[in-house]
């Protein structure tokens, strides 16, 4: 899955629920994003690792809802 993609669609779920969806950080490899109060580091590699995505995707299911992505 592409970078841009990851954070769009995470995004679009954060505006919708009327959630934060913010930059924290940046480091020389990784960012640090945060969805509400909930903070999960995003690779800034142009692809992803689906099972790494899967995981980001995971670490958000306490904001966004359980299985959010998959809807």
């Amino acid at each position: 899955m592409k970078q841009s993609e990851l954070k769009k669609r995470i995004q679009r779920t954060a505006t919708a629920q009327s959630k934060a969806w913010r930059l924290v950080r940046q480091g020389g490899r990784h960012e640090v994003w945060q969805c509400g109060v909930t903070k999960v580091t995003i690779p800034r590699h142009r692809e992803i690792n689906e099972l790494t995505a899967g995981a980001i995707f995971r670490a958000l299911e306490d904001e966004l809802g359980r299985g959010w992505w998959r809807r």
